[in-house]
């Protein structure tokens, strides 16, 4: 079933497209996204050791792509409403893959992160406006089945980056891994041309002091995480970053709220279950690309694992959030959309809290696959619905507006997990190896799992002693990711209402 968008929504200069084409472009399109979240983390290791770089430059390859994917969502939502969804996702496709190609074929570090960033840009306005075409091309069950294929399609790319990009980096090398997004978004400028265009009429401009005020305040946060294991979480540096994003976003609030035409609609805020929905993928995402990230490296450095093998290692975390979205239709007529988004994030916490019990989750290997299971079926159970009860919450009308609250901060809690996981991780490692000269860059390497360079430089001694302050900072993070899950699954089971998930049919 199709064609429920709204007559003066739709531009009259273009046929209508099969609607199964709208589905398929869109879907490729969410699971090449994921792959560029996922993927990098596998080659860490190798990208820092061929480009001569350190944890810090090496980990704003994931937090440069992910700060400007965040920053940019409103925006892109908004001008996906003003300039048209086809257009903004053509447009975005278009930059996503050529940064890919400078970020593949880049000779310095630095170079790497200038294109992740640009790289975030292009994917921000590829899943927005990618949401928002889904959302005014499908009505009622047809459109419960869109956004269930294009959560699984999100699942896949999460699921299936980390190996992918193992067999990438073992069959060729990690600049593959942004290379090989070249190809999918050519395929998916293919594909998506024809598609109908779509618009909001009443909108009239993008608000730009709002873009700049965000990403001024993320990007800051992020600095904050990365900076404060080595300057101190009580240094001058770190506090400086953590007091400035706080300004520049009491600086974003009030200029949407001075705003004729906002691109963070707080009007919308005034709905309990839209809030619950617009903050539940934090409490799902915020460890989940922390466990894709620097598991990885953990599995590599302190088990000796291949890159293939760390990667192949994730998949029972992995496969459940590609799998589960499928059955999101038939779930929902069991369970309702409120308990799904519920659980899920419970059902994550309690992982969490198993995996913490682990002594030594690399050898323990079936106790590490059961809890990393547990993990992805609490993930998946969430992620097939989400997107369309955000989209569902809000008038027809405000879907680009919605989508872009919603992955702002889906992307938003990736970007801090990550961060966060890392400085905890970094900081955790290096009390562990107490007064030991260098101690930074040691940390650096056992993050980034390349112990064999300590073992190597200071012996098995100092390679043990930096392996219990790694593991203890894992325990310490797996609390953290619980809690935040568990927060995630209590407000959404308080405020969520069925009844409000009804709009145009969704």
């Amino acid at each position: 079933m199709a064609g429920a968008e709204q007559p003066h929504l739709r531009a009259a200069n273009r046929a209508p497209v099969n609607p199964t084409r709208v589905l398929v472009a869109i879907a490729l399109a969410a699971v090449m996204l994921p792959i560029s979240v996922t993927g990098p983390g596998v080659a860490l290791a190798d990208m820092s050791g061929a480009l001569n770089a350190s944890a810090a430059s090496t980990q704003w390859v994931l937090n440069a792509y992910n700060v400007a994917f965040t920053a940019f969502m409103l925006a892109a939502g908004s001008a996906a409403d003003l300039f048209g969804r086809r257009r903004l996702f053509l447009t975005g496709t278009t930059i996503f893959a050529l940064a890919s190609l400078v970020a593949g074929t880049a000779p310095t570090i630095w170079l790497v992160d200038v294109a992740r960033f640009v790289q975030g840009m292009g994917a921000a306005a590829v899943l927005t406006s990618g949401s928002a075409l889904l959302a005014h091309t499908f009505s009622g069950p047809a459109r419960a089945r869109a956004f269930g294929i294009f959560g699984a399609s999100i699942g896949f790319g999460l699921a299936m980056g980390p190996f992918v990009s193992g067999l990438l980096v073992g069959a060729a090398s990690w600049r593959a891994v942004f290379l090989v997004n070249v190809l999918l978004g050519a395929v998916v400028l293919v594909l998506a041309w024809p598609l109908s265009e779509s618009k909001n009429p009443g909108a009239r401009r993008i608000d730009i002091a709002g873009v700049l005020t965000f990403t001024a305040a993320l990007m800051l946060l992020a600095l904050g995480f990365v900076e404060g294991p080595s300057h101190g979480w009580a240094g001058a540096p770190t506090l400086g970053s953590f007091v400035g994003a706080a300004v520049f976003l009491a600086a974003f609030v009030i200029v949407e709220l001075r705003s004729s035409e906002p691109m963070f609609d707080l009007s919308l805020l005034r709905r309990p279950t839209f809030v619950a929905i617009i903050w539940q993928p934090v409490s799902i995402v915020f460890a989940f690309a922390a466990l894709l990230v620097y598991l990885p490296p953990y599995f590599q450095g302190v088990g000796g694992a291949s890159s293939t093998m760390s990667g192949a290692m994730l998949l029972p975390l992995t496969l459940p959030v590609f799998i589960l979205p499928l059955f999101s239709g038939a779930l929902v007529k069991r369970l309702s959309v409120r308990m799904l988004l519920a659980i899920g994030p419970a059902v994550l916490a309690a992982a969490l809290l198993l995996m913490m019990t682990l002594t030594d989750p690399v050898s323990s290997r079936v106790a590490l696959f059961a809890a990393l299971l547990v993990a992805g079926i609490g993930i998946g159970l969430a992620f097939g619905v989400m997107d369309n009860a955000a989209v569902s919450s809000v008038p027809p009308e405000r879907s680009g507006m919605a989508s872009g609250m919603f992955n702002t901060l889906r992307v938003a809690g990736e970007t801090i997990g990550v961060a966060c996981v890392a400085g905890l991780l970094l900081t955790s490692t290096r009390q562990g190896l107490g007064g030991v000269a260098n101690s930074g860059a040691i940390a650096d390497d056992v993050v980034q799992g390349r112990l064999d360079s300590v073992r190597d430089a200071g012996g098995a001694e100092l390679a043990h002693r930096a392996v219990l302050g790694f593991e203890h900072g894992w325990t310490a993070v797996y609390v953290l990711l619980a809690c935040v899950a568990l927060a995630g699954s209590i407000a959404i089971f308080t405020m969520v209402r069925d009844r409000d998930l009804d709009q145009s049919g969704g």
